[in-house]
């Protein structure tokens, strides 16, 4: 749980925030209730935000610890939001297990995929989840800029081994995977969910510390303006540590 109020978390949250905000506005009507799936929801911070909006969200997590940590700021928001969010333990690659085909607008599935050694079969799964018209936000590691963080870094090893594979070690110690866009592009296009739009998540910030305090309100502002300006512009977004896809369902 380090680091979650820290800078590289709060880059992320928000920009991910933005680029959800954006997509939904753009696809579904102003002011409809939209059913929400969160996979590996996490801490809850998307979940909750989008059920302060209006929406009925299901949170699904299969860490234990995760889990509690949402149900503990679930408590905390008045009666109507929490009324709002059903939160599930489980694994998403079982979304069959526990709803029915079509049963949501949006599914949200962040950070999930680098823990997943054969995401094909779980994608296929959450497409499955969404209604016709349903968007789903991939949050992913990019293979493709596995080397800018070492390099940055001034670790030339590290950064001459990362040109050649979409394996790394996360800042928890543990072996994870990264995906690259033209791959998840032909995923997408083979599950009924092409690809609609993408963005780039941390340009700048990715090799700040886990305890990198925020800046200045003033100062934030800029940097998050900065992030989400590149996150959007090519050649700046293909080198994002993270990548932020949108899949239209079929």
């Amino acid at each position: 749980m380090e680091g979650l109020g820290g800078l590289r978390n709060v880059v992320r949250q928000e920009l991910v925030a933005r680029h959800l905000d954006e997509q939904i506005a753009g696809r579904f009507p102003v002011g409809q209730r939209l059913r929400v799936l969160d996979v590996g929801m996490g801490q809850g911070t998307q979940a909750l935000r989008l059920a302060r909006a209006g929406h009925s969200v299901t949170g699904l997590e299969s860490d234990p610890a995760m889990l509690k940590v949402a149900r503990e700021a679930l408590v905390t928001e008045p009666e109507g939001i929490r009324e709002r969010v059903r939160l599930i333990e489980g694994d998403g690659r079982e979304t069959g297990v526990h709803f029915m085909p079509g049963s949501f607008d949006v599914v949200l599935c962040h950070g999930v995929l680098m823990y997943v050694e054969e995401p094909d079969a779980m994608l296929a799964g959450l497409a499955r989840m969404l209604a016709p018209g349903g968007l789903l936000s991939l949050l992913v590691r990019n293979a493709d800029a596995l080397a800018v963080r070492p390099g940055l870094a001034g670790d030339w090893a590290g950064a001459l081994t990362a040109f050649d594979t979409d394996s790394y070690t996360n800042r928890l110690g543990l072996p994870v995977r990264a995906d690259r866009l033209a791959a998840l592009t032909r995923t997408l296009d083979g599950i009924a969910a092409p690809l609609h739009t993408w963005y780039g998540v941390r340009v700048f910030t990715d090799n700040v510390p886990n305890t990198a305090e925020l800046p200045a309100a003033d100062e934030l502002e800029r940097l998050l303006a900065a992030e989400d300006r590149a996150g959007r512009t090519d050649p700046y977004r293909q080198v994002a540590a993270l990548l932020h896809l949108f899949g239209v369902r079929d």
